[in-house]
């Protein structure tokens, strides 16, 4: 497989140093993504660098996933606009170890492989690693006008930037030469905003140890407005199902606009170009079924949480069109927590758990006094004509009656008005 050429297909190859496409089609390549620790745990902005390794590996490469427990301590100003706080060790190791933990799920660790995965940390050869040391190893290979000339700090000379965020890209380049001395890792990747952070590992590697070394940038990924990818209205779109549950993830890939779904399948789908293409065709056909977005949510989902979870999260997407016994038991089966994510956006009911007490509550009056209906009259005549349903079972009787035994999880109860209008009841 070339790998080059499937990237320049999907539009994923932004810069290139010249030469890189001849090496990786001639022998097993060793190459490397740098992750940044700053949380315990990876996000949807983080799938494009993901990617490339798994790319990597699949085209018979080897990858090597870096995470910064050294860099975290400085702070890339790449793309930033003010400097960020700095990690302390215990901080950066837990987020180090749960990075490597989410790792595994997208390469393949097994060292029997000879393009086994690997996973490194710039700790370990920067602890002992003394500053007159590195000023004198690194520092005096690389100009001051070389490092001044990058975006990354130009773009920042207005609003100021510290010595420790300027020496971050000597830093990251110091990894990449490293790498390639002990390891013979000699391609790094990234995106578009790393650039000039891995020229300058390049220049090292030239300079200091007098091999060549080879670099390939994807486009940076943003939405159809121009802002930056991988943030929904609650922020962040996790990998980590506690914090993004897989039911979300399944949405915010779902919820992509057309254009967006268009250019993002070319990036993170593992199917075929020409396949993908064919998929876009269909979906402009009838944009309405939305077949892009479900194709591309359903192969992340399952990539990123497993089978099981996008199953999950399907049945939570349908329970609004679904009925009969099926949707009822699968309504049942909901935790609290899958509930509340597939009623998010519904508006809620508020009331008291004692109403459901002995006889219960006339939904009616219920229903009525909290706006569900205009009056009770009108919430008669819909139940006459099989407009109300509860828990997804229709109402048959005016004087039907909730109890504490309709309650989902001890506490909620799904209310239906005609089609669409759905309402979430809180007893406690």
């Amino acid at each position: 497989m070339d790998l080059i050429a499937d990237l320049k297909e999907r539009n994923l190859l932004q810069d290139i140093i010249p030469g890189t496409q001849e090496q990786l089609n001639k022998e097993m390549t060793s190459g490397y993504v740098g992750f940044d620790p700053t949380a315990d745990s990876l996000h949807v902005g983080s799938m494009m660098p993901i990617m490339l390794l798994m790319r990597l590996q699949q085209a018979g490469h080897k990858p090597y996933a870096l995470v910064g427990g050294a860099t975290g301590m400085v702070g890339d100003p790449s793309g930033k606009s003010a400097e960020r706080n700095l990690l302390d060790k215990e901080t950066l190791d837990k987020n180090c170890a749960g990075i490597r933990k989410q790792l595994e799920k997208f390469l393949d660790f097994d060292e029997s492989k000879p393009n086994a995965a690997v996973m490194v940390n710039n700790y370990d050869w920067f602890k002992d690693f003394s500053f007159l040391d590195f000023i004198r190893d690194a520092g005096k290979h690389i100009t001051v006008s070389y490092m001044m000339s990058k975006d990354s700090v130009q773009k920042r000379l207005e609003t100021g930037l510290s010595f420790t965020e300027f020496s971050y890209q000597l830093i990251q380049g110091y990894d990449f030469y490293y790498l390639n001395e002990h390891m013979n890792v000699k391609l790094q990747m990234g995106g578009a905003d790393q650039w000039g952070n891995i020229v300058t590992g390049t220049e090292l590697i030239r300079r200091k140890g007098g091999k060549e070394a080879y670099a390939f940038t994807g486009p940076l990924i943003t939405k159809a407005d121009g802002s930056k990818f991988g943030k929904s209205e609650g922020g962040n779109v996790w990998l980590d199902p506690e914090r993004t549950s897989p039911y979300q993830f399944y949405q915010f890939w779902v919820n992509l606009k057309d254009e967006e779904a268009e250019k993002l399948s070319l990036v993170f789908s593992f199917k075929p170009v020409a396949e993908i293409k064919a998929l876009i065709a269909e979906h402009k056909e009838a944009s309405h079924l939305r077949l892009l977005q479900k194709a591309l949510a359903e192969e992340l989902t399952i990539l990123v949480h497993g089978q099981e979870a996008f199953d999950k999260a399907l049945e939570a997407t349908n329970i609004f069109f679904s009925k009969g016994d099926k949707a009822i038991e699968t309504l049942k089966s909901f935790t609290e927590r899958e509930l509340l994510e597939a009623m998010e956006a519904a508006p809620k009911i508020n009331a008291d758990k004692a109403l459901l007490e002995g006889d219960g509550a006339d939904v009616v009056t219920l229903l009525s006094d909290n706006g569900v209906f205009a009056s009770k009259g009108e919430a008669k005549k819909m139940i006459q004509n099989g407009g109300l349903s509860i828990n997804k079972e229709k109402v048959q009787d005016p004087g039907f009656m909730l109890t504490q035994a309709h309650l989902l999880n001890d506490k909620y109860v799904l209310i239906q008005k005609g089609k669409k209008d759905y309402w979430l009841a809180i007893f406690s």
